[in-house]
C-alpha cells in the first residue's frame, strides 16, 4: 500500500520594517514548506534574508510568495494591472527572493501567488496566464502552486508547468469549488481543531463541506495555512499532528 503523503506550506516573511506580522518562529517547526513574501505586498530585504534562514535552521522547502504591489492593503485589494506589467512584476519578485535563497545555500522550491493576484487567477485567464508565463520564463521546472480544479491549474498545465495542487483547512469554500470571500461570516477557520479536522478529510477523502453547502471534490498535495492568521503555529501544529495521527507523511513536495 503507497504511503499517504502532504506538503503543509505557510504564507510567511510578511514582516516590514519595524512592523511585525505572523509568528514565523513559532510556525516553522510543524512546516514543510514556506512561501516568502518578495517585498511588493509584504516583506523587505532583510526580513527575506533572516526568513530565509529561519527556514534553512528548520529544513523547511523555500517559494516565492508574489504579490500586487500593495503594502497598505496586504497584497488583497484587485488591481489593475495589464499582462505585460504582472509578468514584469512576478519575474522581478522571484529574482529578488532568488538572490537570498541562494547566497543562503538554499534552492528555490516552488511559486505561489499571493492573495488578490491568487484569486484573480482564479477567474481570470489574461492575469493567470501572465503569472505562469512570467514562472515559465524563469525556470520551466520550477513547481507552481494552484488552487485544485481551477482555472489557474488549467492554464499552468496549457504551459506545461509542473503543478502542485493546493487546499486550504483554514478557509471556507463555497461549492463551486472557490474560496469563500473574507467578508462572509465563517470564511476564515480559527479554531485548530476545526482546521485539523477539515484537513484530514482533504487528505484522506478529496473532499470539503462547503460553506453554502454540499460537498467539494479536490485534490490535496499541499495544504495552505495563513501565517497572518494569529492561531497559525497551533493551527499548524493541530494540523500536522492530526495527519499524523492517520498515518499521513508530512514531506516538501520537493522531497518526494
Amino acid at each position: 500500500m503507497t504511503e499517504m503523503q502532504v506538503d503543509i506550506n505557510a504564507d510567511a516573511g510578511e514582516s516590514y520594517g519595524a512592523w511585525p506580522m505572523g509568528r514565523d518562529h513559532e510556525l516553522f517547526p510543524f512546516l514543510s514548506s514556506v512561501n516568502l513574501a518578495c517585498g511588493f505586498h509584504a516583506g523587505d530585504p532583510l526580513t527575506m534574508q533572516r526568513t530565509v534562514a529561519l527556514a534553512r535552521e528548520h529544513g523547511v522547502a523555500v517559494g516565492a510568495h508574489p504579490g500586487y504591489p500593495d503594502r497598505v492593503g496586504f497584497g488583497r485589494r484587485d488591481l489593475a494591472a495589464g499582462a505585460d506589467e504582472l509578468y514584469a512584476d512576478t519575474l522581478y519578485q522571484i529574482g529578488a527572493l532568488q538572490a537570498f535563497v541562494q547566497t543562503g545555500g538554499l534552492r528555490l522550491s516552488h511559486v505561489k501567488p499571493h492573495g488578490a493576484l491568487y484569486l484573480r487567477m482564479l477567474r481570470d485567464e489574461v492575469t493567470a496566464r501572465a503569472v505562469a508565463e512570467a514562472v515559465k520564463a524563469y525556470d520551466p521546472g520550477l513547481p507552481f502552486f494552484v488552487l485544485s480544479g481551477s482555472l489557474m491549474e488549467r492554464v499552468a498545465r496549457e504551459l506545461g508547468l509542473p503543478v502542485v495542487l493546493e487546499v486550504f483547512p483554514d478557509r471556507a469554500y463555497l461549492s463551486d469549488g472557490r474560496l469563500a470571500g473574507r467578508d462572509l461570516a465563517g470564511s476564515v477557520i480559527r479554531d485548530p481543531a476545526e482546521a485539523a479536522r477539515r484537513a484530514v478529510m482533504m487528505v484522506t477523502q478529496g473532499r470539503v463541506q462547503a460553506l453554502d453547502g454540499g460537498w467539494v471534490e479536490l485534490q490535496a498535495e499541499t495544504l495552505c495555512i495563513h501565517g497572518d492568521n494569529p492561531e497559525a503555529p497551533d493551527i499548524a501544529r493541530t494540523v500536522r499532528q492530526a495527519l499524523e495521527a492517520e498515518g499521513v507523511r508530512v514531506r516538501a513536495h520537493s522531497q518526494r
